[in-house]
């Protein structure tokens, strides 16, 4: 029953209420296909669906967008990491994505008392010299105020919003089941991989959700970046920092979104900051492996003596040395131009069981890169040749994995932030002697030492175990314990399909058996009548009636909204 798939009935509430957004969002076919307002009905909740019509000519993705905004934090998150996925979502839907921001209400400090001291072990204004009652910034999970440690340390204080981890687990528990239901009834959502976004988005919002995570990251990109003075990562203050609270130092500069005032009168070089700022995250992600994965100007300050802060470090990016050894040559052949390289990569990461035209898509790789042969290093956009890229592989419905969309999103804005500094920042010149530099010493003696090493030890690790496993095969096969796992996609959707026709089957021979029951005891003399005919071929008449009906109406109700469309 969808109630029960659904977890349990204290969720048909939000359930309900994100039916009637949708609804209300002229997305009320949705509802419908995806089996969620029988469920509802079942439940006893009744959808008001006449306040979609003047939604109903707004373009889908403008519908979506104003949905997710109204349903909250959870899914203006989802909303924003979908953002990054153009590899997936059309330029149109991408520009909505792009929109949504979280506008809520800053929680009276009075409401956040209890959880800080409990968190902290004290006071506030026990634990610091100074704590300021009106927050800094407040977003959809936390809220930032501003405070000074005993030592005269200015420290920021980061407050998760008490309550929201239940009401963002229960919203991702939803979302899953939902995402599911979704690619089940509605194939055309198939290439946007539903289930998969969902487990990701929600390890992504667990994360941020724990606010010591985002602390043991910055510590980590400090530590990589501690012989670069011009890169400042805030220190963390753990004697007051939690899963719920976190304590940094407080960093005073001028924001990423304030550019009018990097003035050469104020001491600060826009190109040397931009150059900085490439080198700061081409470092993270090619070297460390361990990146920044949203770097938009918020998240951004420049200091004086041209050094550069980063903060918030919520959401980050990962990437193991395999990935970051493609990641290099993908690079590296975008911008000398070299299409087999970047074909080979694009078809690794895209490898796809579902039968796809690779042929084509190499062609059409290759073809795409080639176009920019003979053109002048300072006049690649490495941010828009990774954007096409990622167009192509739409268009084939296939996708990058998540730490790859991540990246190519931390690309696209940081390129963005360089020719808002200098309007002639070309990533790709930036990009070229680093990409060269990790690139040479991955071809050191040393580091191909390490690796044939690591690479022989495996191989000794599967020699050694080969035996034990043919061994354990042969006796399985032996007993006939050999199993062959097939996956029949859809099969479920089948069932459902030939449960309904058996049951409009079965309540069509009821009706049959009613009617012909009832004409035959309506020619029998005697016994009770109702309105002059016999009673019990009367009602039986009645019975026939109201079953043609219910059947006509699912038949009807079928042929308007089929669940297998596509």
């Amino acid at each position: 029953m969808m109630l029960g798939t659904l977890g349990a009935a204290r969720d048909i509430g939000r359930i309900n209420e994100i039916a009637s957004v949708l609804i209300r969002h002229g997305l009320g076919d949705t509802v419908r296909r995806m089996g969620l307002a029988d469920m509802l009905e079942r439940a006893g909740h009744v959808l008001k669906w006449d306040s979609a019509a003047d939604l109903a000519r707004i373009e889908p993705p403008v519908q979506v967008r104003l949905a997710m905004q109204e349903l909250g934090p959870t899914f203006v998150k989802l909303g924003q990491i979908l953002a990054g996925r153009a590899d997936l979502f059309g330029p149109e839907w991408i520009a909505e994505f792009q929109r949504l921001h979280s506008h809520v209400p800053a929680v009276p400090l009075h409401a956040l008392l209890p959880q800080l001291r409990e968190d902290l072990g004290g006071e506030p204004d026990a634990i610091f010299a100074r704590f300021d009652v009106a927050p800094l910034a407040a977003g959809s999970i936390a809220q930032v105020h501003r405070a000074q440690l005993h030592d005269g340390t200015e420290v920021i204080v980061k407050i998760r919003r008490p309550g929201i981890e239940a009401v963002i687990e229960a919203d991702l528990r939803l979302l899953g089941t939902l995402a599911g239901i979704a690619e089940t009834r509605l194939p055309r959502l198939k290439p946007y991989h539903l289930r998969q976004l969902t487990l990701e988005f929600a390890r992504s919002l667990r994360r941020e959700l724990d606010l010591a995570a985002e602390c043991r990251s910055a510590e980590r990109i400090a530590a990589n970046f501690a012989d670069v003075p011009q890169v400042v990562i805030p220190r963390v203050h753990w004697a007051h920092t939690g899963a719920r609270v976190n304590t940094q130092d407080f960093i005073s500069g001028i924001a990423g979104d304030q550019l009018e005032a990097l003035t050469p009168e104020a001491g600060f070089d826009r190109s040397l900051l931009a150059q900085r700022g490439a080198r700061a995250v081409l470092k993270m992600i090619v070297q460390d492996g361990y990146f920044h994965a949203d770097p938009h100007p918020g998240n951004v300050f420049y200091l004086p003596g041209n050094q550069i802060a980063f903060i918030d470090f919520g959401m980050v990016g990962r990437l193991s040395a395999h990935r970051r050894d493609e990641l290099l040559q993908l690079l590296l052949g975008l911008v000398e131009r070299d299409a087999q390289a970047v074909a080979e990569v694009l078809m690794d990461w895209t490898s796809d069981e579902r039968g796809q035209n690779l042929a084509q898509l190499e062609a059409e790789i290759e073809a795409f890169v080639d176009q920019y042969h003979g053109t002048p290093l300072a006049q690649l956009s490495l941010g828009q040749m990774l954007a096409d890229v990622t167009t192509i592989l739409r268009e084939h419905h296939l996708a990058l994995p998540s730490d790859l969309a991540l990246l190519i999103k931390a690309f696209i804005t940081l390129e963005g932030m360089g020719r808002g500094l200098v309007p002639g920042f070309h990533m790709a010149t930036e990009a070229l002697p680093l990409l060269r530099e990790v690139m040479q010493a991955r071809y050191q003696p040393q580091a191909m030492a390490t690796r044939g090493g690591k690479a022989l030890r495996r191989a000794l690790s599967i020699a050694e175990q080969l035996p034990h496993d043919l061994s354990r095969l042969l006796r399985n096969a032996r007993r006939g314990h050999v199993s062959v796992a097939i996956e029949l996609a859809h099969l479920k959707r089948v069932g459902d399909q030939i449960d309904r026709a058996a049951n409009r089957l079965a309540m069509a021979l009821v009706i049959a058996a009613l009617i012909i029951g009832s004409s035959i005891v309506m020619n029998v003399q005697g016994g009770p009548t109702l309105f002059g005919l016999p009673a019990f071929g009367f009602l039986g008449f009645c019975g026939a009636g109201a079953g043609g009906l219910w059947l006509l109406r699912a038949i009807w109700r079928s042929s308007r909204h089929p669940v297998d469309e596509d």
